[in-house]
């Protein structure tokens, strides 16, 4: 049995160099996107008059969600729980953050955060927007305190995969070396839910890690699912990600934030709803809305554009091709080819959704 975390690198810091500061941020009546620079550099908006998520379901198998968060209202579906103790199967909850106990760990706001990203509510005139503003979050909570085991991840999976999920966001991760377990049959059971789910239609993304290594860590790594490295606001690899290198070359980079290693403002990492009344009001963002990096933050950007697409009627194949030949390389622009930093590029969705759909 592993122990996954999610790769959080919250606490963490960034890079502070400097380049051009690019676009000042989503133009929604929300009141933070100014601070919304993933939205830019994802090119989100632009894709929203072609499609904004509507049908598309997102399952966040995480540490669960607030369920009464007022930027998520009307968007999410029935969730699950599988945090549930020895001997227990099956679901004991509704994906709700606090899980079983009704206590809500520090580390358990990483869900909600995630979630906002893909698909908080645009234009209600409080907080943020996501991605994919019309789509659907399944909270499924796999994690308590930060970490949780492959079996019980891999059952939030398939729960995914059963209940309709189009999309699973997977913002968390194993240590690196763990691959050589999954390679070597030692342990396959995320991998094996992966391939599940995939055989169900339900394409999975999952975050390359935070610890600076050469590939993705699992279960990125191993299995049919697209992995994700982080970017900062001006497109430079975020110093704490891993590359978004893998065997099938299914790899993409994302807004991640900077982790402010040298300081600078909290607006520089992804801000993003948490639970109601857990926030800091770091960035002036109230109670209810936090500023955090990570690969973690860099993988919902791609679940939300995954959602874009599958509300056009794609299928897995369509929505995976479409991100991975679209996406854009930094500088010299060039779309779908490789590099070690970013893997097939920086996730673009306006010119994911322009591709046809067949």
């Amino acid at each position: 049995m592993k122990r996954f975390t999610a790769p959080f690198a919250a606490a963490a810091c960034a890079i502070g160099l400097v380049a051009t500061a690019g676009s000042a941020g989503a133009a929604t009546n929300d009141p933070l996107p100014p601070d919304l620079w993933g939205l830019d550099r994802a090119e989100a908006e632009q894709a929203w008059a072609t499609t904004r998520g509507e049908g598309a379901v997102v399952a966040v198998v995480d540490t669960g969600v607030d369920l009464t968060h007022p930027d998520l209202a009307g968007r999410l579906v029935p969730g699950a729980d599988f945090v549930c103790g020895e001997g227990v199967t099956g679901s004991c909850g509704d994906g709700s953050w606090k899980g079983r106990d009704g206590v809500g760990q520090d580390p358990d706001v990483h869900g909600t955060h995630v979630s906002g990203t893909i698909a908080a509510v645009a234009d209600n005139g409080i907080g943020v927007a996501g991605v994919a503003p019309d789509a659907k979050i399944m909270p499924i909570k796999v994690l308590e305190d930060g970490s949780g085991t492959t079996e019980d991840i891999a059952e939030g999976v398939r729960y995914a995969a059963d209940n309709g999920a189009d999309v699973v966001n997977l913002s968390l991760g194993g240590l690196p070396g763990t691959q050589l377990l999954t390679i070597l049959g030692a342990d396959t059971t995320m991998k094996d839910a992966i391939q599940y789910a995939r055989d169900k239609g339900t394409l999975t993304v999952a975050a390359a890690g935070n610890s600076s290594t050469l590939l993705c860590n699992d279960p990125a790594f191993s299995s049919d699912s697209i992995c994700v490295g982080a970017t900062d606001r001006d497109e430079m690899k975020s110093y704490f990600s891993e590359l978004p290198i893998k065997l099938s070359g299914k790899g993409v980079a994302a807004p991640g934030g900077s982790g402010r290693l040298l300081g600078g403002p909290c607006s520089d990492d992804i801000i993003s709803t948490v639970p109601q009344g857990t926030g800091t009001d770091e960035c002036g963002e109230g109670k209810d809305y936090a500023a955090f990096a990570g690969t973690s933050m860099a993988t919902p950007h791609v679940a939300g554009v995954a959602a874009l697409l599958f509300a056009q009627g794609r299928d897995p194949d369509g929505v995976e091709q479409a991100i991975l030949t679209t996406s854009r390389q930094p500088l010299l622009g060039l779309r779908g080819s490789f590099s070690p930093l970013y893997g097939r590029g920086i996730v673009d969705a306006e010119a994911a959704v322009a591709t046809p759909v067949s």
